[in-house]
């Protein structure tokens, strides 16, 4: 099995990226998404984050209440440590869980993990791939003002929080450009499959 690991920055076209080479044939994992399966109701981390935040960050259905967990953990530098703690570990055991059902699929098998903080995290060792997708700040501005609602200064201080352009190029094996056209994006994203197949 190869496995790639695709990151980028905030709104830099990653799930457009993904969801193509789900279409190509890819089997995909996204961390986001396993950050919030393993605190869902029930989960030994959901439980492990109430025991140490208290039951104010519980909301009445039971799922975790990200606001007013984050008030906290934001303001706290050991309060952020101790949720790290708890829940990367969790989100560890997940990733692992998606990787060995890609792998018993078969040896052909190509498993793309959408990972957005690759570089914070140090994880290009876990990969025999890396893809980042790219797009001037300028793009990526306007579309977390568009599509996700934020203020101009939000969108700017969410960008500046994580690594650099210069960071991520650092680690990528291909870099999939997504300040154009949705149609320049899947052909550069189709290029990389026919890549990434050459080298499996």
């Amino acid at each position: 099995m190869l496995t790639v690991g695709l990151t980028g920055g905030i709104a830099a076209g990653k799930s457009t990226i993904t969801k193509r080479l789900r279409e190509l044939g890819a089997l995909t994992a996204d961390a986001d998404q396993l950050s919030r399966e393993a605190v869902e109701p029930g989960t030994p981390a959901l439980a492990r984050i109430r025991e140490r935040f208290g039951d104010g960050v519980i909301g009445e259905d039971g799922h975790l209440d990200r606001a007013a967990l984050g008030a906290i953990v934001f303001a706290d530098d050991a309060a952020r440590a101790d949720l790290n703690a708890i829940v990367h570990p969790a989100v560890g055991a997940l990733t692992a869980l998606r990787r060995a059902e890609a792998a018993a699929t078969g040896p052909d098998a190509v498993f793309v993990y959408d990972v957005p903080l690759l570089v914070e995290t140090g994880g290009r060792r876990d990969f025999d791939v890396v893809i980042v997708a790219e797009a001037p700040e300028e793009v990526r501005i306007d579309r977390l003002m568009r599509l996700r609602g934020l203020s101009r200064e939000e969108a700017e201080r969410r960008i500046a929080s994580q690594a650099s352009d210069e960071e991520r190029r650092a680690i990528a094996d291909i870099v999939i450009d997504t300040g154009g056209t949705l149609e320049e994006t899947l052909s550069q994203t189709d290029a990389a499959w026919r890549r990434i197949r050459g080298s499996a």
